[in-house]
């Protein structure tokens, strides 16, 4: 069973918000016959076209290659949260790299959204690009780790985007009553994701790649000259970028040992109309501490979008707006009858370590992913490093991929029942509150 086409009609968006308000692009034709390139990209999510867009710049021949439609999997369908930091917290990663790479992956990781928010302005990307994103706890251990971890980011790293909330303050944000405080970050953002990835295969092509779509890869020939082969064509290549996160499959197994592919979902209800103002007082985006987080946002019509829910199967549940229904009337027992009008579910990547994995899998191969619902900022980041390692400035490169990156334990058959036990224990210690 494949990912690409288990959930999801063969080259057509998922029935999202996100599908139903972004302007759509004329679809790029499918790959057929013998093609030549320079660099040949497989995924046309954020890593593919930030990858794409950059070598097109530096003035290489590139062509990207994807199954469905540019942004159909994680890139156009993710809670739109553009934070601050690795996915891993500072503290870890000083524990893990020791404190300076830790402070280097901070830098790289405020390089990341700057670079994300410089497209966007340098493109004219229209993707309702906003400022905020509000980390909440549920209690007084939950909230004084937050704010510990917000005076250590202004303390030791210069961070001083960081708003403290207190009971009060997070309740007139945010008027749940299952949260006790935490802190804004005002130097994150949300956006509109979808729009996003169009924008950005927009600006690829137009710098010049060419982007391939209906273009389902299923073999790649290592050698010297790489050959990608598709069901009705195929390009020869001197570089190949790996860019399909969790839909890549068993392309590379050294890749699939240590990115697994999980599922999550969203909902949009009906507008809220002056209701609204009982989610969210600001249009600023939320993420919670547990560990199957909730993050939830109001879209510009004011319906609540919120995410919620996992899975670690290939398929996604039958019924999507009742498996996130259950998480978001925990946060807002008000919205218990509201009418939901759309509800999605996505494949990320996550790894073992839950930061991203950046690797040469192969003399003329390059692979990045497991972004583990970080996503917007690191995959565009990594996009980019791969773009600058071909184009001979590894340094960037060469950081991300000295992470450790273990293999999931387990092999074949066995990986996905351990990820689910293993997940599944998470999931029972948040609802028993431990």
């Amino acid at each position: 069973m494949n990912l690409l086409f288990s959930n999801d009609k063969r080259g057509e968006y998922p029935a999202s918000w996100y599908a139903a308000t972004a302007t759509p692009l004329e679809p790029f034709a499918a790959l057929r016959g013998e093609n030549r390139a320079d660099v040949c990209i497989i995924g046309g999510g954020y890593t593919g076209l930030s990858a794409a867009l950059h070598l097109a710049e530096f003035g290489y021949d590139v062509a990207l290659v994807e199954a469905h439609r540019v942004g159909f999997g994680a890139s156009g369908r993710n809670g739109g949260q553009l934070g601050s930091g690795q996915r891993m917290d500072q503290d870890g990663l000083e524990g893990l790299m020791g404190r300076d790479t830790a402070h280097q992956l901070w830098a790289m990781a405020q390089d990341a959204k700057a670079l994300v928010k410089n497209l966007i302005a340098e493109h004219k990307i229209d993707c309702d690009l906003k400022p905020g994103i509000a980390d909440l706890g549920f209690g007084n251990r939950d909230v004084k780790e937050l704010q510990d971890y917000a005076h250590k980011l202004q303390d030791d790293y210069g961070y001083n985007e960081l708003e403290a909330l207190d009971a009060d303050a997070a309740h007139a944000l945010c008027p749940s009553p299952a949260y006790k405080g935490g802190f804004v970050d005002w130097g994150a953002a949300h956006l509109h994701p979808l729009s996003f990835a169009l924008g950005l295969a927009k600006a690829a092509s137009n710098a010049g790649a060419r982007i391939y779509e209906m273009s389902h890869v299923h073999h790649i020939k290592e050698g010297a000259e790489a050959i990608v082969q598709t069901d009705k064509g195929r390009i020869k290549a001197d570089h190949v970028i790996l860019a399909g996160n969790g839909y890549l499959g068993n392309l590379n197994r050294k890749v699939s040992a240590r990115v697994m592919p999980i599922n999550n979902f969203i909902a949009a209800t009906e507008p809220l109309g002056d209701d609204a103002a009982l989610v969210l007082a600001k249009d600023i985006a939320v993420a919670d501490t547990k560990f199957v987080v909730n993050y939830f946002r109001l879209s510009q019509d004011n319906r609540l979008l919120f995410g919620g829910g996992e899975n670690y199967g290939y398929r996604f549940p039958n019924d999507i707006a009742a498996k996130v229904r259950k998480p978001m009337t925990e946060i807002f027992p008000h919205l218990r009858d509201v009418k939901i009008d759309y509800a999605w579910g996505g494949t990320l990547g996550i790894t073992m370590k839950r930061m991203p994995y950046l690797a040469r899998v192969a003399p003329n191969i390059l692979s990045a992913s497991g972004y583990s619902g970080h996503g917007v900022g690191n995959a565009v980041q990594a996009g980019k490093l791969m773009a600058d390692k071909i184009h001979g400035q590894a340094a960037g490169f060469n950081t991300m991929a000295s992470i450790p990156a273990p293999s999931f334990p387990g092999a074949g058959a066995l990986r996905s029942p351990l990820l689910t036990l293993a997940m599944s224990w998470y999931a029972m210690r948040d609802r028993l509150g431990v």
